[in-house]
């Protein structure tokens, strides 16, 4: 997933089409991905632990950032030194590869 925090979400479905079952395996399949797959959700989601609020709340405002600057929202859900994120591609009831772009971006945040 390394190489799609270069690009850029479409919001045209022809260009970010719903991913098979297959393909999203494919994609999340690199040795350092975290992310888990839910094909019951059509969900990618990744838990993430911080020392303190301050740190999540810092994490959660950047990932804010990165979700305003692609125009892709994920779901998050945040609690003193957690923060758990959820994509799914609302508008074609499925993943996208929208929602691995964000992820991958994401990703580069807390190494």
């Amino acid at each position: 997933m390394s190489e799609l925090f270069q690009q850029r979400c479409s919001s045209n479905p022809e260009l970010a089409p719903r991913l098979s079952d297959a393909g999203c395996r494919e994609l999340l399949s690199h040795p350092d991905s975290e992310w888990k797959l839910d094909l019951g959700l059509m969900t990618i989601s990744r838990n993430y632990e911080f020392k303190n609020y301050y740190q999540t709340m810092a994490f959660a405002n950047s990932v804010a950032g990165i979700a305003h600057q692609q125009d892709h929202h994920p779901e998050m859900l945040i609690s003193y030194r957690h923060c758990a994120v959820r994509y799914s591609t609302h508008s074609i009831k499925g993943l996208s590869i929208n929602d691995l772009i964000c992820a991958a971006q994401i990703d580069t945040l807390v190494k």
